[in-house]
């Protein structure tokens, strides 16, 4: 089966570029297959098709050009390509236009993190970003880049400069800590269930340290699982994690997730992270697991002076909001964090 991507490209090739490049030769643009979509993180399959997937392309141009080069589209490209409309209805645009996204790098940046990431990034700009928003702008292949910089706004955006990367890493483990004794506390006065929410919670965390760890960014819950899956190093963890999740009593669920916390702290060992001698502790004098000091050792590492003012246990927005609207929306994002960090120094 073709793929979304593949499709792109050839959409690109053989009708958008030569329909652009026509009308104005030598124009400076690029092009490629980015914003949302599972074929953008090259997960789409037959199931894809049923909704806003087809001749979809995103075309960047300089502002002045925008307006002109969608204009051009709109009138002149053929109703089919490959047997596929180019004029469709999706779930943002009921009226079915064509699904051609032309706009400016800091404009389609903007639209999808909710700021200019042709630009360099304060610390709050880099709170304010999910994986999945990341990926909108760095997962999808590019066909052609003239001027380079959308590739220089995805090498920007590769990863967190150091020190926030430690800073979200040390979240993660505080996180952990906060609650892994209630999976057994909350078992001992027969809360099985409330013990089995607190483990599944500890294992979405667990999860997304995996990914800091690997320095990849996560996409959001419909791939978690399965891009978690094919981490190279963090992967192997989701054999104990699974068991976590199908335990029936609370010493194999907490023995389980114990496990799997001390092979990411033996990850974190192997990437040049700090680590404790024992990251799995008992809980003062009772019968329950507790974590060690990992948290504290990480963030005593943050050399930055603005990173190191950020409130910490708090994080990145994706850390500590877990509501859809708030997270597909790039405004709210960028208002949440504007209230955590409130730095303003700017980081490559």
């Amino acid at each position: 089966m073709e793929t979304g991507t593949d499709l792109a490209r050839r959409y690109y090739d053989e009708v958008v570029g030569p329909l652009v490049l026509g009308r104005w030769p030598g124009l400076p643009h690029a092009a490629g297959r980015l914003g949302s979509g599972s074929d953008v993180l090259g997960l789409d399959d037959p199931t894809s098709r049923d909704h806003d997937w087809g001749l979809r392309l995103t075309l960047l141009v300089d502002e002045p050009m925008v307006e002109q080069v969608d204009a051009l589209l709109d009138a002149a490209l053929p109703d089919t390509f490959a047997a596929f409309p180019t004029r469709f209805a999706t779930t943002w645009s009921p009226h079915g236009p064509h699904q051609v996204e032309v706009a400016s790098p800091s404009g389609f940046t903007a639209s999808r993190l909710g700021l200019d990431a042709t630009r360099l990034l304060a610390v709050d700009d880099w709170l304010a970003l999910t994986g999945q928003a990341v990926l909108e702008v760095t997962a999808g292949p590019v066909f052609r880049d003239t001027e380079g910089g959308l590739t220089a706004a995805r090498d920007r955006l590769a990863w967190y400069p150091d020190d926030l990367w430690r800073y979200a890493v040390a979240v993660d483990w505080a996180r952990i800590g906060q609650e892994l004794p209630f999976v057994g506390r909350t078992a001992e006065r027969g809360d099985d269930l409330g013990s089995r929410v607190v483990a599944a919670r500890l294992v979405r965390v667990a999860m997304h340290l995996g990914f800091l760890l690997e320095r990849r960014w996560p996409p959001y819950a419909k791939w978690f699982g399965t891009v978690f899956a094919a981490l190279p190093r963090a992967g192997a963890v989701g054999h104990d994690l699974a068991a976590v999740l199908a335990a029936d009593d609370w010493r194999s669920r907490e023995a389980a997730l114990c496990r799997g916390l001390e092979s990411l702290h033996d990850l974190q060992r192997e990437v040049g992270l700090p680590t404790v001698e024992d990251v799995v502790v008992p809980f003062f004098d009772r019968p329950f697991r507790g974590l060690g000091p990992v948290a504290a050792t990480v963030a005593d590492a943050i050399q930055d002076p603005v990173v190191r003012a950020l409130p910490p246990g708090v994080g990145t927005v994706e850390q500590w909001v877990d509501d859809v609207d708030v997270l597909t929306d790039p405004g709210r994002r960028v208002a949440a964090a504007r209230g955590v960090g409130q730095a303003g120094t700017r980081t490559p």
